[in-house]
């Protein structure tokens, strides 16, 4: 007698390996890097280190004085090497501008994905220009030139506008832990656009007045900054409540 195949649905397995099974996509999920997870943590302490060794990078535009220069105050001012601490000093800061705002934004999303690990990878490749950048803005021979001041504040959009990019493709990806609302999103990405923006200024004024003109524009941050950190704190309190 012919045996006609069994047609019922195969059982379904049950208990923690069901649902295992149903949460895990391998092909979709394989190049997300879930928090808590020790993928994601060693991908945080990647960039840790590569902003790290961006601001050891910068010790290396100093030039150490002559013998001579460290017998007389008015040498060792003639020398250079206050211009060159000036430039280590401006840089120093924002690279660690730069790393806080890179943790404050992955600590707000719950995965990294190809697409803001690659975008994040870019923001890094800037911040790592910065050292290259600063040599030109702090060299006493080269600071006073536009296109130091000019190339040094593109390096500091570019890395700023990638930061941001990093954050809003997690955001549209669903990544972000506690999404905004619109008009806090709005707040937020106006305050983040204010350095870039300053930076932006400096470029013409450079271009037009000279380099030492451009970096003066840069001090406006000192009160723009705060400024725009205070008001959009405002707005996230009113739209989250007390």
């Amino acid at each position: 007698m012919e045996q006609r195949p069994d047609r019922r649905p195969a059982a379904r397995a049950s208990g923690p390996d069901a649902s295992r099974s149903k949460a895990v996509d391998p092909v979709r999920n394989a190049a997300v890097l879930a928090r808590e997870s020790s993928e994601f943590d060693r991908g945080l302490s990647f960039y840790d280190v590569i902003y790290g060794f961006a601001i050891t990078l910068l010790v290396t535009n100093i030039d150490a004085p002559s013998p001579e220069a460290w017998q007389d105050p008015r040498a060792l001012l003639e020398s250079g090497v206050v211009h060159q601490l000036a430039g280590f000093a401006l840089s120093f800061a924002v690279i660690a501008v730069f790393w806080r705002i890179n943790l404050r934004l992955i600590k707000r999303l719950s995965a990294l994905d190809s697409a803001t690990t690659t975008a994040n990878l870019l923001a890094a490749a800037f911040v790592i220009l910065i050292p290259f950048t600063t040599q030109g803005v702090s060299d006493p021979e080269t600071t006073l030139l536009e296109l130091t001041t000019v190339l040094y504040a593109a390096n500091i959009i570019l890395a700023s506008l990638a930061q941001l990019l990093m954050f809003e493709i997690a955001r549209r990806h669903g990544l972000e832990i506690d999404p905004m609302t619109p008009r806090h999103h709005t707040a937020f990405v106006l305050d983040f656009l204010v350095p870039p923006l300053v930076f932006a200024v400096s470029i013409p004024i450079a271009l037009v007045a000279g380099g030492t003109a451009g970096k003066i524009t840069w001090a406006a941050l000192i009160v723009l900054g705060p400024v725009s950190g205070i008001l959009a704190t405002r707005v996230q309190q009113s739209t989250t409540g007390p």
